[in-house]
């Protein structure tokens, strides 16, 4: 069987003749499926063809092995949290697998339950676009996980779209913790409408 150089079916020909009609073209013959029955053959130019080739492997096993990390804190806003989870989709929904970090600072490493309940947290609001594939482990002042994507047809996200590019937080690095670990930047998280009653 011989395609030709747009793509178009030729039909079954003599090796002679598809030779003939390719080179009449200033082309090559290529076999593309030599174990067909019968063997399947394209008419095109053998530079073009093999760098177009050898450039479709390295996109496949560039996406492949890609893995998305996401930094979280224990007192995350809201907004933040839901920011952080519509990029999670996004990079799920490009076949991306996600690496999730959760860092602990100062008084926080007294409450690691917290992390943990954070990223079961995380885990449920993205079931129905990733699985588990490590499960949260403690590894000094931080917690990480990684998620692979669920099949395409099994994906529905949960969270709307997002434009921006995912930027990774400015404090979510160490600098300003002292020895002891406590930290010396104000605290930037939100209150909740009880904590700001209290403070009242």
């Amino acid at each position: 069987m011989i395609i030709g150089s747009t793509g178009q079916q030729l039909g079954i020909l003599k090796t002679e003749e598809a030779v003939r009609r390719a080179k009449s073209y200033g082309l090559d013959l290529i076999e593309i499926a030599p174990t067909a029955n019968p063997p399947v053959c394209r008419i095109a130019d053998f530079g073009k063809f093999k760098y177009e080739l050898t450039k479709k492997e390295k996109e496949n096993r560039h996406s492949a092995s890609k893995v998305k990390e996401i930094k979280f804190r224990v007192k995350i806003g809201a907004h933040d949290y839901e920011t952080k989870l519509r990029h999670a989709e996004e990079f799920v929904e490009k076949g991306n697998k996600l690496k999730i970090v959760l860092q602990f600072r100062g008084r926080e490493n007294a409450h690691k339950d917290l992390g943990m309940a954070m990223m079961q947290k995380i885990i449920k609001d993205l079931e129905t676009m990733a699985h588990v594939d490590m499960p949260p482990k403690l590894v000094g002042r931080a917690v990480g996980m990684t998620l692979s994507p669920l099949p395409t047809a099994k994906r529905k996200r949960r969270f709307a779209k997002i434009d921006e590019e995912y930027i990774e937080d400015e404090d979510d690095h160490d600098e300003d913790e002292d020895e002891s670990g406590e930290s010396n930047a104000p605290e930037t998280a939100p209150l909740t409408a009880h904590e700001d009653e209290a403070a009242k």
